[in-house]
């Protein structure tokens, strides 16, 4: 799917993970574009999935824009639909360029600085304590740019997922 109209990859992993994970992929109408301002960066996130423990999500840019990637208690890892993604790793003096198809993985306790070519847009999957990078990716909209309207829509989005991972448990586990 790297390489292809960004919007036409994304529209054919979410029907994939719907039929690998019934379920577990947000519906349509719970599907939102939101910002996310983070470690000086700005981008744009579509929630498919969330859970404690994994998310799975739409991420990227319009713009150019570059920052800290956080450090978290999860393993982040992006497979680049379309763009480029610049990432330059603590303790090293050279960057790496990822490109369509490439899938970048941030580790367990990792900090890089982070740069995204205008029109970069990947599918990302995070696993570990989901909750542990929440702090990061929320700072900047709470104490920089004061966009409680994002929050909101950030906050909701993962409640959401929530309750759909709850609601999925305990269907599966025959109590609906």
């Amino acid at each position: 799917m790297s390489g292809q109209d960004h919007d036409h990859a994304f529209a054919k992993v979410v029907v994939e993970l719907r039929k690998a994970y019934p379920g577990h992929i947000l519906p349509d109408e719970d599907l939102q574009w939101v910002f996310v301002n983070a470690g000086g960066w700005m981008g744009s996130m579509c929630l498919l999935h969330a859970s404690l423990t994994e998310y799975v999500l739409l991420f990227g840019t319009a713009v150019d824009t570059s920052g800290h990637s956080g450090r978290y208690w999860a393993e982040i890892s992006d497979t680049i639909i379309s763009g480029t993604f610049r990432q330059w790793k603590e303790g090293t003096t050279k960057s790496e360029t990822f490109y369509p198809g490439d899938t970048i993985v941030h580790a367990v306790g990792e900090a890089t600085s982070v740069e995204w070519s205008a029109g970069t847009w990947m599918v990302e999957y995070g696993r570990g304590f989901i909750p542990s990078t929440l702090g990061f990716a929320l700072a900047d909209t709470v104490f920089s740019t004061q966009d409680f309207l994002t929050l909101f829509y950030t906050v909701r989005v993962y409640i959401k997922g929530m309750l759909l991972e709850a609601n999925t448990f305990l269907t599966e586990a025959g109590f609906f």
